[in-house]
């Protein structure tokens, strides 16, 4: 391919897969496969590893990160990131609403029209972009000095690298927007776990992990982490269509390629605001993000540049925090649970406190080192914190409740499950049991095996698993295809129904599919989304098994940690034997058949709720993604279709208030056979 061939076609492929990203990203609404993005992914990298004069800065390429910087430089704004003003409860929103209207001068029957947003607990940025191309993005600082996080922000896929043409009219010359970059709680739990597995200090939150992965000099890293990130506002705007209000700025956003927050909302008084501001805080569990309240604006531009500002804040705009999710309470005793790997996690036991509506007994402290930097001693009193379902944790100590009865908490150099030794090694902050047959970690990998997003094997709790560990009848999870009915109808409370029940699940799992075993394996980095993508990319079991780490970066979303800890797991000779010992047992993961993309499912987003009755969400979820559709979590604009099983929760009331299609299941399997 000469030079200029290759300038044309690196140009058309930088478009188009712009275009994917925005519509998979953003919009949540992809139109082609995985595999098919992945072609043309490698294709782009093709050209610009035969022409690197050809790589451009808005290039999807440069998404994968980077060589490490030396240090992040500063960057001077031409208009400050301020804070906002708090409001804690009806009473002092309204005080807020009384303020804005004497200073208009707006007599009382006069409603004024709001913005809400929920209020993200993450990390605000400020990008800035030249033309339409990123330029520079930055970290608040002190509002008027940031950091220069540019490199790591171009990893974030919800970021556009360069803006998208709006129909209201020309491209702005220079436009800052600012948002907020925060992580999943799906994927901060699964990062954390692994964390813990390999002895590194698990974060504390969600907001953390999110500034620590903004905050790494080598953009490599960032990119490996699954951030996302809700844009609101904007700094400087030289050129470009006038916009006059909040509420219009939320729509012009993303026709620039920017993710705004769906539940965002308008409100045409102060009641209606407060009325979001509860319905929030009563659904803020359901969310797959942090929030800790809601942001309220004036929405009228001119408004707001008449109210004007504070010294540090604006007075058309205020934020509602909700209660606080942290209580104090007492640490009757610390002990260890062993993990799958060996791993030693001291648990605080509590005196029992509610905290957000739920009854605490346990808080993780994670490592030795938590414990001695926060000075946890058996018997103190402590506040701890609850975020989202995220486990409780303890936050600091009370010092000034000591009597001087505490212990300090020793680590055990015995494992209290086998009383085999435990180790600590050199660079580790985990203490690990050296025991290769310890009931804990085969119990653990047991569970782990046959779990959700596993096996999935129904009948197979913790207490049983217990008792089969104990009693030596499942050693591995090969040894769970070798159970029979006479063995399991003769331990405590199974009786002959529930065994036959078990072993029924336990046959169908043999063919669970591909990225479902390949979770269940325990595999280090593999969580449930890495399994999905691999399962995609591959499609079957024995590519996998042989893959080397150069076929294995070129899945999306893998990265070189992820790809050298499947490697390595695969290579090895116990964990092949293993897998051979399923593989003889019956168990066959079924592969992933290449999506159609024609249909009446083909490119839609569908978001399933409640219990189905003729089919297993997994399997609904399997047949829509075979042909073509994508599986949605939570209920947007980009959403096409909600299917509505028994029970179904908040998101049948959310999709009819969007105007999305509620579907009952024989609707659903209706579309399923209009290919």
């Amino acid at each position: 391919m000469n030079l200029e061939t290759a300038r044309r076609r690196a140009d058309e492929l930088r478009r188009e897969i712009a275009e994917h990203n925005y519509n998979y990203y953003v919009l949540d609404a992809p139109v082609i496969s995985d595999a098919e993005y992945d072609r043309l992914f490698k294709e782009l990298q093709a050209i610009e590893a035969e022409h690197p004069d050809l790589a451009t800065a808005d290039s999807p390429t440069q998404r994968v990160g980077a060589t490490p910087a030396g240090d992040f430089r500063p960057v001077k704004r031409e208009t400050p990131m301020l804070s906002l003003e708090n409001a804690f409860g009806e009473d002092e929103l309204r005080e807020f609403e009384a303020r804005v209207r004497r200073f208009l001068g707006l007599a009382g029957e006069v409603a004024i029209a709001t913005v809400a947003e929920p209020k993200i607990d993450g990390v605000a940025v400020d990008l800035v972009y030249e033309e339409g191309v990123l330029a520079v993005g930055s970290t608040r600082g002190d509002g008027t000095t940031g950091e220069d996080i540019t490199q790591n922000l171009r990893t974030i896929r919800s970021i556009p690298l360069r803006l998208r043409a709006s129909e209201r009219g020309e491209m702005p010359a220079v436009l800052s927007v600012r948002g907020e970059v925060f992580l999943p709680l799906a994927d901060f739990r699964a990062l954390n776990r692994e964390r813990e597995e390999r002895g590194e200090p698990a974060f504390a939150n969600p907001r953390n992990m999110a500034a620590g992965s903004l905050r790494q000099l080598d953009s490599r890293i960032t990119a490996a982490r699954p951030l996302d990130a809700f844009f609101y506002t904007i700094g400087v705007k030289r050129g470009g269509p006038r916009i006059r209000t909040q509420w219009e700025l939320l729509e012009y956003l993303p026709e620039l390629g920017f993710k705004v927050n769906p539940l965002a909302r308008r409100t045409l008084d102060l009641d209606h605001a407060l009325a979001y501001v509860r319905e929030l805080e009563g659904r803020r569990d359901e969310l797959e993000y942090e929030i800790d309240g809601v942001v309220i604006k004036v929405d009228d531009f001119a408004l707001q540049e008449e109210l004007g500002l504070k010294s540090r804040s604006p007075r058309w705009a205020i934020a509602v925090k909700f209660a606080s999710r942290q209580e104090t309470t007492r640490v009757k005793d610390i002990r260890v649970q062993v993990g799958r790997t060996g791993v030693l996690t001291p648990v605080a036991l509590l005196e029992p406190v509610r905290i957000g509506g739920v009854e605490v007994r346990r808080a993780t402290l994670h490592n030795l080192d938590e414990i001695q930097r926060k000075d946890v001693q058996i018997g103190d009193t402590v506040l701890v914190g609850r975020a989202g379902d995220v486990i409780p944790e303890v936050v600091q100590v009370i010092l000034e409740r000591r009597t001087g009865e505490e212990r300090p908490f020793v680590m055990p150099d015995r494992c209290p499950v086998c009383g085999s030794e435990v180790v600590r090694e050199a660079g580790e902050v985990a203490y690990r049991c050296r025991g290769l047959a310890c009931p804990a970690q085969v119990r653990e990998r047991i569970r782990h095996f046959g779990g959700r997003g596993g096996m999935d094997i129904e009948g197979l709790g913790d207490k049983l698993v217990l008792k089969l560990v104990e009693r030596e009848l499942v050693r591995d999870v090969a040894d769970l295809y070798h159970l029979d009915q006479e063995t399991l109808a003769g331990l405590e409370r199974m009786g002959e129904k529930s065994a036959a029940n078990l072993l029924a699940s336990i046959s169908a799992s043999k063919a669970a599919p591909l990225d479902r075993f390949l979770f269940a394996l325990g595999i280090r980095h593999v969580g449930e989304t890495v399994a999905r993508d691999l399962a995609a990319h591959f499609g079957a079991l024995a590519p996998i098994l042989d893959a080397t780490e150069e076929d294995l970066l070129a899945v999306e979303g893998v990265g070189p940690e992820v790809a050298r800890a499947v490697q390595s797991f695969f290579s090895d000779p116990a964990n092949r034997r293993a897998i051979e010992a399923l593989r003889a047992a019956g168990v066959e993961p079924q592969g992933v058949a290449r999506a159609a993309q024609s249909g009446a499912l083909a490119g839609k987003t569908v978001v399933f709720t409640g219990t189905l009755g003729r089919m297993t969400r997994h399997e609904a979820e399997q047949a829509l993604l075979a042909r073509g559709g994508k599986v949605g979590s939570s209920v947007s604009k980009a959403t096409h279709y909600v299917v509505a099983g028994e029970n179904p929760g908040t998101k049948v009331e959310r999709a009819r208030a969007a105007g999305v299609p509620v579907l009952t299941e024989d609707e659903f399997l209706a579309l399923l056979g209009h290919e």
